[in-house]
């Protein structure tokens, strides 16, 4: 069964991780894990397909790529909740 994270859960989620990270690594560790958008979902590691970053130094940077990586429809609409539809 999958875990479901809501973007607004992000800094939570990857604030146990021990840092330096690499993206491969979160890529293995989390493959059950989907993203919760406004308007669907996606996978962990779909998402981290499409970043080029290969290593990330906290949880707010990779907390940052992957927020600049979400498609805008899936933040939503402006005051809208992160990931909660």
């Amino acid at each position: 069964m999958s875990r479901r994270v809501k973007l607004n859960e992000l800094g939570e989620f990857f604030g146990q991780l021990e840092y330096p990270v690499a993206r491969e690594r979160l890529a293995d560790e989390f493959d059950d894990v989907d993203l919760v958008y406004a308007d669907g979902e996606e996978s962990l590691p779909t998402l981290l397909d499409r970043i080029e970053y290969e290593t990330f130094e906290s949880p707010g940077d990779l907390t940052t790529e992957i927020m600049n990586t979400v498609p805008v429809e899936g933040v939503g609409e402006p005051g809208q909740s992160e990931g909660e539809g």
